[in-house]
């Protein structure tokens, strides 16, 4: 959080009284319907408890100014609030229904773009490890692409872009991950299969190294000598100084091959839009 939004944040807490003159003596304050405060207040409890790390109670605190107050300065306030704690408190479908209501009701305000930032969080946070169901990270992909397109000057946008990259290259790793999977099966074509799409569509990630030796490896097993020069020859061109080139070349070497584009396929074309500087 950053800007008017962590400033609020940031402000002394209100802390209600609890303890209101009723006479000569005093009644709690907890004993008043929640009506009975005003929206500040409630806010402010609702603030109190989020610093206290109590998020459910925070949030409900923040929709109870909604709900009393809807039309108020403090309910947008709350709204965009509740979003935050929801998300705090691991809540994401809450988190991201309360960021969208704000989106849709006050797409203009200055915190739309802390909204939509908490939209595509609550998809990016549960990307934990690779193996899970890629749809959150298309997901994550799809809002944090808006943030970027939408608020390009806004101080979420630079986050974004780093997240962005982080859950690109995520299913770049899933992709290879099924592709180790049947390579070490000896199922080649469906290996190639999924390094291709590294190649092709996740170019830009650190796994695309790997996915041209995995491709050397397969085409190589099936014999498919100019596809697996060619990919060496993508490897020499790009990656000369890692590891992986290093491989392919001893694997090529081997079999009295060289690191060269060579035929017709479609790591010949890879490597002629290469060349031309349209590619990596």
């Amino acid at each position: 959080m950053a800007g008017g939004f962590r400033a609020r944040l940031a402000a002394p807490i209100l802390l209600i009284a609890f303890l209101s003159a009723c006479g000569g003596g005093q009644k709690k304050a907890t004993e008043l319907p929640l009506e009975d405060y005003t929206a500040e207040q409630i806010f402010g409890r609702g603030e109190y408890e989020l610093n206290r790390r109590r998020y459910e109670d925070a949030s409900g605190f923040f929709g109870e100014v909604e709900r009393l107050y809807p039309y108020s300065n403090w309910a947008k306030r709350a709204l965009i609030m509740n979003a935050y704690s929801q998300h705090k408190g691991q809540n994401y479908e809450e988190s991201r229904a309360a960021a969208q209501r704000f989106l849709d009701v006050y797409p203009a305000d200055e915190d739309a773009a802390y909204a939509q930032y908490l939209l595509a969080l609550s998809y990016y946070d549960q990307i934990d490890e690779i193996g899970r169901d890629q749809g959150l990270t298309f997901q994550a992909l799809q809002g944090l692409r808006a943030v970027i397109e939408n608020y390009p000057d806004s101080e979420y946008a630079r986050s974004a872009i780093l997240k962005f990259d982080l859950a690109f290259d995520h299913l770049a790793a899933k992709e290879m991950e099924i592709g180790r999977y049947y390579l070490r099966r000896d199922h080649f074509s469906a290996a190639i299969n999924r390094f291709r799409v590294v190649v092709e569509e996740f170019q830009t990630t650190t796994h695309t190294a790997e996915a041209l030796h995995r491709l050397v490896e397969a085409y190589l097993s099936l014999g498919l000598t100019d596809e697996a020069q060619t990919a060496g020859a993508i490897l020499g061109h790009n990656f000369r100084s890692t590891q992986w080139y290093e491989d392919s070349f001893k694997l090529l070497k081997g079999r009295g091959l060289g690191a060269e584009a060579v035929g017709d396929n479609w790591l010949r074309q890879v490597y002629r839009q290469m060349i031309k500087g349209e590619w990596l």
